[in-house]
C-alpha cells in the first residue's frame, strides 16, 4: 500500500525527516524490557510492533509478525502498513492515550539490529560507471567493460556471517598483497581500505531448487531496500581476484542500514534505468519500470575530527541492472533462495568525479589524493568513520533510509 503524500501523523516528525508516516520502515530491535521485537519508525519515535499485537491493536492474522517481517505474506504486509497508517495518522490523535502510549519509545531507548536474519549474501556489479572506471584503471589498453557486462548482472557470493548493522566498527583486515616489483607476496594489514556505496534488497520469500523466479514476479519476492557498504581491501583484492574473483578482500565486513524500506513506499519514485544495448535476453527483459530515484551520499569523519565532510553524491538510477533483473539472473539456473537473503547492487557511481562511490575512484587508484579537513587521504585510515545516507524526495516529504555507518579499527 502506498500512503498518500497528504497524510500526516500525530507523532512529531522533524522537517526533512527520513521517516514520515509515508515510510513506515521495517526494523528489528531490543526494547528496554529486554525483549526483541519488530519495530517501525515515525520521525524519531520507535513503534514496537510486537507490543501492538500484545495490546490487541493489530488484526489477529497479523500477530505472526512477532516472528519476523517475512512471516507475513506480501498482502499481509500491505495490510499492516494500512493498519499502522490508521493508528498513527493525525485524525487518530484523540485516541492516542487510549491505544498507543505503551507501544511508543524514543529512538535512543532501543538497540537496533539487522532487520532480518540473513542466510546468504550476494554482491552484484550493476553500477556501470563504477565498472567502467575500474576497467579504465586496471585494463587501460582494453575496452572498459568486459564482453559479458551488458548481457548479464555480474555478481559473486559473499559472506552473510560478516553482514553487520550500522554503527558496528569494522576491523582493518589482514591479507596477502604483492607489489608490482616484488617477487613474492607478503601478509599484513591492508594499506588500501575502501568503502563501496551500494543499496541492497532483502528477500521476502525464496524459490525451490530448480524453479527460477521469473522476472515479472521478481518484486513479489522482495521485502524491501537497504543501504549497503561492502567494505573492501583493494590491495588484497588486486592480488587474489584472478581467476575466481573477490574473496578475503570483501568477506571481512559489510554494513547495512537498520531499516528495510518497502517497495510500496518507493512506488512514487520509480524511473526508467539506462538504455540497455544490446537488448537483453528474454529472461531478463521486464515489462515494467524497475529503477528508483534514490539520492545517495557518503560522508567521512576523519580520525580525530568531531565532524564529517561530504565525500560524494550519487543516485540508484545509475544502476545498469534493476533489482528484478538481479534476482531473475540469480535464480535463472535454478539456484534456491531463502527469505532474508541479501542482494547488494555493487558500487553506484555516477558519470562525474563528485559522484564516484569508492575511494578507489575518488583518488583514481591512489594517484590523486584528496584533502578532507586538512587531512590527506588516498584510502581510509584507522579511526575514520564512513557514513552512507539515502532518500527519495517527494512533494513535501522524503522517504529516507537512515544511515549505514562504521568506524575503521586497527588491524
Amino acid at each position: 500500500m502506498t500512503i498518500p503524500s497528504s497524510i500526516t501523523s500525530w507523532i512529531p516528525v522533524p522537517e526533512s525527516s527520513d521517516f514520515p508516516i509515508q515510510n513506515l520502515p521495517m526494523g528489528w530491535a531490543t526494547l528496554p524490557s529486554g525483549f526483541s521485537s519488530p519495530v517501525t519508525r515515525i520521525g524519531d519515535t520507535i513503534v514496537a510492533v510486537g507490543d501492538l499485537v500484545n495490546h490487541g491493536l493489530l488484526p489477529p492474522e497479523l500477530a505472526k509478525v512477532r516472528a519476523g517481517w517475512t512471516a507475513l505474506t506480501k498482502a499481509e504486509l500491505a495490510q499492516l502498513r494500512e493498519t499502522l497508517m490508521n493508528l498513527y495518522r493525525s485524525e487518530s490523535e484523540p485516541y492516542a492515550e487510549l491505544i498507543q502510549i505503551e507501544t511508543l519509545l524514543p529512538l535512543d531507548q532501543v538497540i537496533l539490529h539487522t532487520p532480518v536474519s540473513i542466510p546468504a549474501f550476494v554482491d552484484f556489479y550493476s553500477g556501470i560507471h563504477h565498472a567502467s572506471n575500474v576497467g579504465k584503471m586496471f585494463r587501460p589498453d582494453q575496452p572498459p567493460l568486459l564482453p559479458n557486462y551488458r548481457h548479464l548482472p555480474v555478481g559473486y557470493n559473499g559472506r552473510a556471517s560478516s553482514v553487520v548493522v550500522s554503527g558496528t566498527p569494522i576491523r582493518r583486515p589482514k591479507g596477502q598483497t604483492k607489489a608490482p616489483n616484488d617477487e613474492n607476496p607478503t601478509f599484513g594489514p591492508t594499506k588500501e581500505m575502501d568503502f563501496e556505496l551500494e543499496v541492497g534488497f532483502f528477500l521476502h520469500s525464496g524459490n525451490a531448487m530448480g524453479e527460477p523466479i521469473e522476472i515479472e514476479l521478481a518484486e513479489e519476492h522482495i521485502l524491501g531496500i537497504v543501504l549497503v557498504n561492502d567494505w573492501s581491501a583493494r590491495d588484497v583484492q588486486r592480488w587474489e581476484y584472478q581467476p575466481l574473483g573477490p574473496f578475503l578482500a570483501k568477506s571481512f565486513g559489510t554494513t547495512v542500514s537498520p531499516w528495510v524500506i518497502a517497495l510500496d513506499a518507493l512506488e512514487p519514485f520509480r524511473v526508467s534505468g539506462p538504455d540497455q544495448e544490446p537488448a537483453v535476453l528474454p529472461h531478463l527483459k521486464a515489462s515494467t519500470v524497475g529503477h528508483f530515484d534514490i539520492q545517495l551520499e557518503v560522508s567521512l569523519q576523519p580520525n580525530g575530527s568531531e565532524e564529517a565532510s561530504l565525500l560524494c553524491q550519487s543516485n540508484t538510477k545509475h544502476l545498469y541492472w534493476s533489482f528484478s533483473q538481479q534476482l531473475a539472473h540469480q535464480t535463472s539456473n535454478g539456484t534456491p533462495t531463502e527469505a532474508g537473503d541479501l542482494y547488494a547492487s555493487g558500487t553506484i557511481s555516477g558519470p562525474d568525479e563528485g559522484s564516484y562511490g569508492s575511494m578507489l575512484e575518488l583518488t583514481w587508484k591512489g594517484t590523486k589524493p584528496i584533502t578532507i579537513q586538512g587531512q590527506t587521504r588516498t584510502f581510509l585510515e584507522d579511526g575514520d568513520t564512513l557514513t552512507l545516507r539515502g532518500f527519495a524526495q517527494g512533494d513535501g516529504y522524503r522517504i529516507g533510509f537512515g544511515e549505514a555507518s562504521g568506524t575503521v579499527l586497527p588491524a
